[in-house]
């Protein structure tokens, strides 16, 4: 079965639903705002005493923070109700309606779900990443664009490999709703670059959850920040965390009994 097929299927369907309420639209778009003027008030504080922060201007952050914005859609639109439901489904015995079918089992529950809704958060992430770039006075050139398109690119599929990693040790433990509120909360940081960070923390944003590749890596880009070598360190790992989160959950398919054990 051609898995891009199947992808736009579950899109379709996933619209679908969630046109059956659009007061959701209302309420993720008042979400939206809120979370918008809570940064830009981070913001007014943070310039209200310094002129830089480790070496950010005021639009360079705001460019943060619209990258910020923009995958905390793209996760909460596409990988964490999928993420979710894989928990669910682990939990009660019902992934074996998806073990049964004709696809990859990793394809099938990577796409079943599609908040619509949530892709609100995306839209206004773009705007404020443009209202920053005209703060900024910049020329997006093509290989600026190329990188930062690359480097949002392999941030998501990182991120979509933590947190299906983090998934599959329900194969073994029946609670791990509580890491994924941590996987969270260590997202929130990505608000700000991870340069201001202490290095133990730097390491962990970096290294065990890649929010610096998801946001400060795209955000650099933006800033003309963003060097050939970053963007191979940025291959290289999400290469890793492909090869790490698909080893762990082939082995956590292999412990699963079902609901017929």
């Amino acid at each position: 079965m051609n898995p891009i097929k199947l992808a736009l299927t579950y899109l379709r369907i996933g619209v679908l639903n969630e046109m059956q309420y659009r007061i959701n639209f209302f309420i993720q778009l008042l979400q939206s705002f809120i979370s918008v003027a809570t940064g830009l008030i981070g913001l007014s504080l943070v310039f209200g005493q310094v002129k830089k922060l480790a070496g950010w201007s005021r639009p360079e952050l705001l460019a943060v923070m619209g990258v910020h914005l923009l995958m905390g859609g793209v996760i909460r639109s596409i990988i964490q109700p999928n993420m979710e439901r894989l928990m669910d489904d682990v939990r009660n015995g019902t992934l074996d309606f998806v073990l049964t079918k004709p696809a990859d089992a990793q394809i099938l529950v990577s796409v079943h779900e599609f908040r619509f809704w949530q892709l609100v958060d995306v839209i206004v992430g773009i705007v404020v990443i443009s209202i920053a770039f005209i703060q900024l006075n910049g020329t997006l050139g093509i290989l600026q664009f190329f990188g930062f398109l690359s480097a949002l690119i392999m941030g998501g599929i990182m991120l979509y490999s933590v947190w299906l990693m983090v998934t599959s040790i329900s194969f073994w433990v029946i609670r791990v709703q509580e890491i994924s509120n941590l996987f969270e909360g260590l997202y929130a940081a990505g608000r700000w670059p991870v340069g201001i960070y202490p290095s133990w923390l730097r390491t962990g944003l970096t290294f065990l959850v890649p929010v610096a590749f998801a946001v400060t890596i795209p955000a650099e880009a933006l800033t003309n920040r963003l060097t050939g070598t970053s963007l191979l360190i940025a291959l290289g790992m999400t290469l890793l965390f492909v090869v790490l989160s698909r080893g762990l959950w082939r082995l956590g398919l292999s412990n699963y009994s079902g609901a017929s054990s």
